[in-house]
């Protein structure tokens, strides 16, 4: 009979619960015996996860609000790292979350409890002292881009570039055709999605950036529609709101954004996760960036990579326009997108490439990364 394992996971958000459902559905499917402690969300649970308490009370962003649930958060993870201290794991899967996480695969690794890190921080970009912290927390950690790999290697962190679940999800060729009748939307005109984000205060910054873009850009090409995937109905109501007195030829959706983009001909969109997601469906892009002044200025100082979007990132160079702050304007973004709408080979052959590399059956090459670190495949 095989020893039963025993792994606690972390995650802190929805994302996190992705990550960590996938891994576990993986390990159980190489290592039958096998139990699940620590903190997770209805996915994880769904796997088998004994979550401790709602990964909800871990999911909280913004300076003001962390401040003022840090009393809680440090009891809360005082409070775990002595259960699981007690209950012995033969290994902590810290998913994302470095902030909350780190500090636990600390003191698990000192009381000899072996730790990895699923998820970069983006410790390459900006604050790369915190490399050794990561160094004294995991003995191994897990990356979704191979940039952040060599990184790691560069600075002696043990680590294993796994690929992104997202490659694997998502098709090489998505069904345009298909995807713009689901919508209801012309098949012989051309379609722009408007990517603006999904909290309140990007579309606070960017979304009437976008949609003066998008009238500027109706006058360069008559014609054109535009579809806006709304994260919640907070954004639907923030966005509708920024709609009044403008002639936008404009489908608000709930959620569907997979269906936006691989419905449209070129996408607007906000710096962040997104872009992968347009990456994968080779949808050629122009990124806008833009924050307070003030943070634009400390970040400025800070961030030492030369990109801010991922498919620069992951390209190691300027594949796609990024414009930030006061170069983001309607008419220099109308300008950039119009001529992506019949063109755009030049991106999407280059993001073709960077799917081929990132779909690597992400899940299971975690899995196997966990189980080789416990010596148990």
């Amino acid at each position: 009979m095989t020893d039963l394992m025993r792994v606690a996971l972390v995650a802190g958000e929805a994302s996190g619960d992705i990550l960590g459902a996938g891994l576990m559905q993986a390990l159980k499917a190489q290592y039958p015996q096998i139990e699940f402690i620590g903190v997770g969300g209805p996915l994880m649970q769904a796997q088998g996860l004994n979550s401790y308490f709602p990964m909800e009370r871990l999911s909280v962003m913004g300076l003001v609000e962390v401040l003022g649930r840090l009393p809680e958060l440090m009891l809360r993870r005082k409070r775990l790292i002595n259960s699981l201290i007690e209950a012995k794991p033969d290994v902590f899967v810290g998913i994302d979350a470095p902030d909350f996480n780190l500090t636990v695969e600390l003191k698990l690794r000192q009381a000899g409890i072996k730790t990895v890190h699923y998820v970069s921080p983006s410790v390459w970009a900006w604050r790369q002292k915190r490399v050794l912290k990561i160094r004294q927390a995991c003995d191994l950690m897990l990356t979704l881009f191979p940039f952040e790999a060599q990184f790691y290697q560069d600075h002696q962190v043990p680590v294993r570039f796994v690929g992104h679940p997202l490659a694997d999800t998502i098709p090489h060729q998505a069904d345009r055709a298909a995807a713009r009748e689901a919508l209801n939307l012309l098949q012989d005109q051309p379609v722009v999605a408007l990517m603006p984000g999904s909290r309140g205060g990007e579309v606070a910054r960017l979304g009437n950036l976008f949609l003066d873009a998008a009238v500027r850009l109706r006058t360069l090409r008559p014609g054109i529609q535009f579809v806006l995937p709304c994260s919640s109905p907070e954004r639907r109501a923030q966005l509708e709101q920024m709609l009044v007195g403008r002639d936008v030829p404009l489908i608000l959706l709930d959620g569907r954004s997979h269906e936006a983009l691989a419905a449209c001909d070129a996408v607007l969109i906000a710096s962040g996760t997104a872009t992968l997601e347009a990456l994968l469906f080779k949808r050629p892009m122009v990124v806008a960036y833009k924050v307070a002044p003030l943070t634009y200025r400390i970040l400025k100082r800070l961030v030492t990579s030369a990109y801010i979007s991922l498919p620069n990132l992951l390209a190691e160079r300027l594949l796609v326009p990024e414009l930030i702050q006061d170069a983001a304007t309607p008419e220099a973004l109308a300008q950039l997108l119009a001529p992506l709408l019949e063109g755009g080979e030049v991106q999407t052959e280059g993001f073709d490439v960077i799917h081929r590399a990132l779909r690597r059956d992400a899940s299971l090459q975690a899995a196997q990364a966990v189980l080789d670190l416990c010596g148990r495949r």
